[in-house]
């Protein structure tokens, strides 16, 4: 995937699933890495940022498999945070597609164009 198209739709990613449930760090990273290519340097900074801001909280749950897990709880100002960003989401795919789909255009379609038109301009 672009990196810059993921760069900027990670974090609503990350604040989307944990609208669902609390979760510890790894599991995030194995959720989000089911659709879309993440690593712990891109995902703990994310966490970090978005705890100092209020949006998480964390509590540590004890694990049988070694050190306490620290959880991400999305907190009220989380989940309006993020139905904000959700509403920007979406009114900026909604003009993307607009742009990129006008007319109804698909793969074929645009391939067929833009062959017509270059085969135009070479022969003028």
């Amino acid at each position: 995937m672009n990196s810059q198209f993921k760069r900027g739709i990670v974090e609503l990613c990350v604040m989307s699933i944990m609208t669902e449930t609390d979760m510890y760090g790894y599991a995030i990273i194995n959720r989000l890495s089911e659709f879309i290519d993440v690593n712990e340097n891109t995902i703990y900074p994310i966490l970090r940022r978005l705890t100092k801001e209020e949006y998480f909280d964390t509590y540590l749950v004890e694990s049988s498999e070694g050190a306490p897990r620290k959880y991400y709880r999305m907190t009220e100002k989380g989940f309006a945070y993020y139905m904000m960003l959700r509403q920007e989401w979406n009114a900026f795919i909604g003009g993307v597609y607009q742009i990129i789909n006008e007319g109804g255009k698909k793969d074929e379609e645009i391939l067929r164009r833009f062959t017509t038109r270059t085969q135009k301009e070479k022969h003028e």
